[in-house]
C-alpha cells in the first residue's frame, strides 16, 4: 500500500475514533458499567476475603 494511502486511512479512522468518543454513552452502556464496576469489587472483596482466611483445622474425609 502506498504511504500516503496508509495515513489518509489512518486520519480518516482517527477522526471517526474521536467523533466516536465525543458522543454521548446512551443511558443502558452507564448502566451496564455501573454493574461490571459493582461485580467486579464483589469479587475482589471475596478475593481478599478467601485470600486472608485463617486455615480452620484439617478435616478427615
Amino acid at each position: 500500500m502506498h504511504p500516503d494511502i496508509h495515513l489518509a486511512l489512518h486520519h480518516a479512522r482517527a477522526a471517526e475514533l474521536r467523533a466516536e468518543a465525543r458522543a454521548p454513552r446512551p443511558v443502558r452502556a452507564r448502566q451496564s458499567r455501573h454493574l461490571r464496576t459493582r461485580l467486579g469489587w464483589t469479587l475482589v472483596e471475596v478475593g481478599l476475603r478467601l485470600a486472608t482466611r485463617t486455615p480452620g483445622p484439617a478435616t478427615a474425609h
